[in-house]
């Protein structure tokens, strides 16, 4: 890819470091000034940490360099030109960083490594679990002889949609826990390998919640993706999985931006006395988007009881014994499919590109 891609200039904003970072798949832009000497790598990471802190997307983009502690890169990290593979390597590995500017004598850059691409790693050495072993009840009449995750969306199941998106972030183990009208599931996918994955499923014989069919599983060896199957989304697991490893997480939770328009007069008080009053004002608030990181010691915080269990249970028992948990907003199209307007959207924006 060229060096272009990876460039935004220092007076661009960060929406426009974000559509780069969108357009050049690599996590990560490198921001110079007007003759492209380095000024400094702003990462998918900051953008979400600042989204979490409500800065504007109209600041400029070297806001996101300013944020970060002092400390941390007082000086960015580059490599020069006649620096070897080996030497690069060491260079990220030493200062535990995935991008890696080139630059010229002159401190202009010429190339931009990429941790990932410079290892030859294609495929997340991740585990994706999709739950899709409910019964969509708000859903009826479409769910009476069909799962959720099989309804179509534009001629192709919600699911596959969803396997497909893995896929393309290199996820290739993929889990499906089953239950409602399973059968519907096991005889579409088989093994996976028709749709580029290894697959596997665990059949509930009652609904388990959540996060309840997680004890049936295998504990695996690191970190693994938990994903709700009705979920039409673009959301990048990469850029999440770094995040994961980036923040030491136990558990890493998406969240998505919902506002609400409140239709009255919003009236604050001080006991009697009314201090002013707001006209129908928005609340936004983060909502919990159904997707999950968890490192497998998360696994003994669920009773080995039959039963109900569920992530919302389960993050809060992770707070209460002050293991790390951290959010990670999804600014990618994201949308759960729970009722027939939502599935009606679903279609509508596949149809028409939005997705």
């Amino acid at each position: 890819m060229k060096i272009e891609q990876y460039l935004v200039y220092a007076d661009a904003t960060i929406r426009e470091a974000i559509t780069a970072i969108d357009a050049n798949r690599g996590g990560a832009v490198v921001v110079v000034d007007k003759e492209r000497r380095l000024v400094g790598v702003a990462t998918d990471g900051d953008v979400r940490r600042a989204i979490l802190d409500n800065v504007e997307l109209s600041k400029p983009v070297t806001v996101l360099l300013e944020r970060r502690p002092k400390q941390l890169y007082p000086v960015p990290v580059s490599a020069p030109v006649d620096l070897d593979d080996a030497g690069r390597l060491c260079l990220m590995q030493k200062n535990k960083i995935r991008h890696l500017p080139i630059v010229s004598e002159d401190n202009k850059v010429v190339e931009f490594v990429l941790l990932d691409r410079l290892l030859g790693a294609s495929d997340l050495d991740l585990t994706a679990v999709v739950m899709a072993g409910g019964y969509g009840k708000r859903l009826h009449p479409l769910t009476e002889t069909v799962p959720k995750p099989m309804l179509p969306v534009q001629g192709k199941p919600l699911l596959e949609r969803l396997i497909q998106r893995l896929r393309e972030d290199g996820i290739r183990n993929v889990h499906v826990t089953t239950n409602y009208e399973g059968e519907h599931i096991t005889q579409h996918f088989g093994d996976g390998n028709g749709f580029g994955v290894e697959m596997g499923y665990v059949a509930e014989s009652e609904p388990l919640g959540t996060a309840g069919s997680l004890r049936l599983l295998d504990p695996p060896k690191g970190p693994f993706l938990v994903i709700n199957g009705d979920i039409l989304t673009k959301v990048n697991f990469r850029a999440m999985f770094a995040f994961h490893l980036d923040h030491e997480a136990e558990m890493t939770v998406a969240v998505r931006q919902y506002t609400v328009e409140v239709p009255y007069g919003v009236i604050d008080v001080n006991g009697m006395d009314v201090l002013g009053v707001q006209e129908k004002p928005c609340i936004t608030s983060l909502i919990n988007a159904g997707i999950y990181l968890l490192n497998p010691s998360v696994l003994e915080f669920i009773p080995k009881s039959e039963g109900k269990f569920d992530m919302t249970t389960l993050i809060n028992m992770l707070v209460a014994a002050r293991k790390r948990v951290v959010s990670f907003p999804v600014r990618e199209y994201w949308l759960d499919i729970g009722r027939i307007d939502d599935y009606e959207r679903a279609q509508a924006d596949v149809g028409n590109g939005r997705f």
